[in-house]
């Protein structure tokens, strides 16, 4: 299990990542919020375990804005604040626990698992498309079998065709569906990633299922 720890306290998550490992999951930790988020939106965790009190962005700002993205990744929310308000804050940006600060290590533990468990009882069946496969509750793709190594934002970009095969998808469709509601960006950042999943679950295997339909967008044709 892979699991990121947001903390800027350098004693606390010291102890706790020393703590998590020992219990066999793998931890990777940020200080800073911003961070923390480029973390989340760029690799697969099984759970976060995330501060409010942070530099930059505060736990709050992260928690919703990977639930604006469509990210469900289970959220455990730790504060050094204690009441009613700061935990109905959390929980309705989108955590799905709270522990406040200072808290017992096998409850820490305890509340992990239990996160753990609950994610994988309300796992659904992967999406398949021919030979594809897009387990939404992982965050895992495979195809023919092989498993596929996507950032979330990759991941994101892919689901959003899965859900909608044989569709032709504009770049306007694509943004307006995977990133948020106030990018600004450059639209181009849409063929970015397309090249980037045709180089992942194209390329390595016989048949293309990205296809461009020229002056219009794309379409992720089911595969036989």
């Amino acid at each position: 299990m892979k699991l990121l720890l947001v903390e800027d306290d350098h004693k606390i998550a010291s102890a706790v990542r020393r703590g998590l490992e020992g219990e066999g999951f793998c931890v990777e930790h940020a200080v800073l919020g911003v961070d923390g988020l480029w973390l989340a939106t760029e690799a697969a965790y099984d759970l976060i375990v995330l501060d409010i009190m942070l530099p930059g962005r505060n736990g709050f700002e992260i928690c919703r804005e990977l639930r604006a993205r469509h990210d469900w990744t289970p959220i455990l929310m730790l504060t050094a604040k204690d009441g009613d308000l700061d935990e109905a804050e959390a929980l309705d940006t989108g955590a799905d626990d709270y522990l406040v600060k200072p808290f017992s290590y096998p409850v820490l533990v305890a509340r992990i698992r239990a996160l753990l468990r609950r994610a994988a009882a309300g796992a659904r069946s992967p999406d398949e498309l021919g030979d594809l496969q897009l387990d939404s509750r992982s965050r895992r793709v495979w195809r023919d079998g092989r498993s596929i190594e996507l950032t979330t934002r990759e991941f994101d970009v892919l689901e959003f065709f899965v859900r909608r095969p044989e569709t032709v998808l504009s770049k306007a469709d694509i943004l307006d569906g995977v990133w948020a509601d106030d990018f600004d960006g450059d639209p181009n950042i849409v063929e970015v990633y397309v090249d980037r999943l045709r180089r992942k679950v194209d390329d390595p295997f016989d048949r293309s299922l990205l296809v461009t339909v020229r002056g219009a967008g794309y379409r992720l044709e089911a595969g036989s």
